[in-house]
């Protein structure tokens, strides 16, 4: 018999916290009743918990009278065990909740670049207003990146740029972004009449950032019906790269219009109209599939569809 009773799971062999609790405040008070109003029951409710713990223990626990309730020998010794666990339980929840307060205290972020370089300070801001104890690491990379970021659990939340969401994440939109061609001033494309057509883009050698970033996949797309895009002229890591070999003359590129806006109005670059080819792509916030963003992120989240 004691080694079936031992066999059983130690949830059917102990009472569950809230019943110890109620048999500490029945000691504490001397009486069910103030107990009962502790604990937010009924009286009824509480009198049922003891006998069913009495019951699982197997003991008498309390010796009830007109005057009150008070412990037994064996409700005694069973309280100062229950106040053991009582404590230990506390510990366990100040705990758990530390680890809570650790991960909503921080937040990484993976961003492509257009993302991270002009709308995410502006989010971050917001949210540093929101929670400003928060401290927040930013990973930036190209599209790829940002999705290896994620799958390998070193960051909370991603931002891209591409055609979709990539394969193992979840996502949703939070804007759109518009590509526009750019050129020096001095370059042939700024000062002809006419736009460039697709076949003559597609056949271009453009200033270019790397394969995996989302410019470069909207672009490929988009030119796929004419071969894709030609071999890069260059081939760079970085937008801010791009820009400065297209102001130097160095030849075209396609980049964000987000990335470009103050570079036109200086008429440092020039945007080339083009027709027979579209330059659009959602912005999404992406995350692991499976995974809803939570804390920090979520708020983030919510900023940025706001």
């Amino acid at each position: 018999m004691a080694s079936a009773a031992r066999s059983a799971p130690l949830s059917h062999r102990v009472p569950d916290l809230g019943a110890l609790e109620l048999l500490i405040a029945v000691a504490r008070h001397g009486s069910l009743g103030r107990a009962a109003r502790e604990m937010e029951i009924t009286q009824p409710a509480a009198s049922s918990r003891i006998r069913s713990m009495e019951r699982q223990l197997g003991v008498a626990l309390l010796e009830r009278s007109p005057r009150g309730s008070r412990l037994t020998d064996a409700g005694a010794l069973v309280t100062d065990w229950a106040q053991r666990i009582v404590e230990a339980a506390e510990a366990f929840d100040a705990g758990a909740q530390a680890l809570r307060d650790r991960r909503d205290s921080r937040l990484t972020v993976a961003a492509s670049m257009t993302i991270a370089e002009y709308l995410l300070p502006g989010w971050l801001i917001a949210l540093r207003a929101e929670r400003p104890d928060t401290a927040v690491s930013l990973l930036a990379g190209n599209s790829l990146a940002v999705a290896a970021h994620l799958a390998a659990g070193e960051a909370d939340l991603g931002f891209v740029e591409g055609l979709g969401v990539p394969e193992g994440l979840d996502g949703v939109a939070v804007g759109r972004d518009r590509l526009l061609v750019v050129a020096a001033p001095t370059h042939p494309w700024a000062r002809r009449r006419g736009p460039v057509g697709a076949p003559e883009l597609a056949a271009t050698a453009l200033i270019l950032r790397e394969k995996g970033s989302g410019t470069r996949q909207v672009l490929d797309a988009a030119l796929a019906e004419y071969g894709g895009s030609a071999a890069p002229l260059l081939e760079l890591a970085s937008t801010t790269a791009v820009k400065a070999a297209v102001v130097s003359g160095a030849g075209p590129s396609v980049l964000s219009e987000l990335a470009v806006g103050e570079e036109i109005a200086a008429r440092r670059l020039v945007a080339v109209r083009v027709e027979g080819v579209r330059l659009e792509r959602e912005l999404r916030a992406v995350w692991r599939a499976g995974q809803v963003p939570a804390g920090p992120a979520r708020e983030l989240l919510a900023l940025t569809r706001g």
